[in-house]
């Protein structure tokens, strides 16, 4: 009898530890959830807050072409701003239909690739016909300037003088045209 009533017991015992854990994990995960639903800072997601000027940089394109704040700021009409990175999965599943966007946009397009040229060699060839690109390192002047922290960032800069930001997308928003 004894040892019937230790083995209830110790069984007992792991149930009410079991019994625990198990809320301490669902706890956690209500947790994460509420972070990963939470909407994100600044209006849509990584990188400069909408209505704030884009921060100032100088670079020049794969193409040898020098660009700037300054020129947004004074574009005709409203850039279309995309920050990637080859090592970023959405990045490169998306690129067609990035290309595609791009493509069919009245609007001028800059597209900043952080990270190395050679690892983006496809992203540069697909991008170089339809945008202005720029491969920056990361922490580089040109990322930093639109605050891009996180991949991808989409952003649209309004043609006001000051290069404020108008908008920012995800790349999975990113419409694709037929044409």
């Amino acid at each position: 009898m004894p040892v019937l009533t230790a083995a209830v017991v110790v069984i007992g015992s792991l149930c009410v530890l079991n019994l625990l854990l198990t809320l301490g994990v669902i706890r956690r995960l209500r947790e994460h959830t509420e972070l990963l639903t939470r909407p994100a800072q600044h209006h849509g997601g990584p990188g400069t807050p909408v209505g704030e000027e884009v921060g100032d940089f100088q670079a020049s394109t794969v193409d040898g072409q020098p660009v700037a704040r300054a020129d947004l700021a004074a574009a005709a009409g409203e850039t279309f701003v995309a920050v990637l990175t080859p090592h970023c999965r959405p990045c490169t599943e998306k690129l067609p239909a990035l290309a595609a966007h791009l493509r069919a946009r009245s609007g001028g397009a800059l597209v900043v690739v952080v990270g190395d040229a050679g690892e983006a060699a496809d992203m540069l060839a697909t991008l170089s016909p339809v945008a202005r690109v720029v491969v920056d390192k990361p922490g580089g002047p040109v990322a930093t300037a639109f605050q891009a922290t996180a991949f991808p960032t989409m952003l649209t800069v309004a043609p006001d003088g000051a290069g404020r930001l108008r908008a920012t997308a995800n790349l999975l928003d990113v419409p694709t045209h037929s044409g």
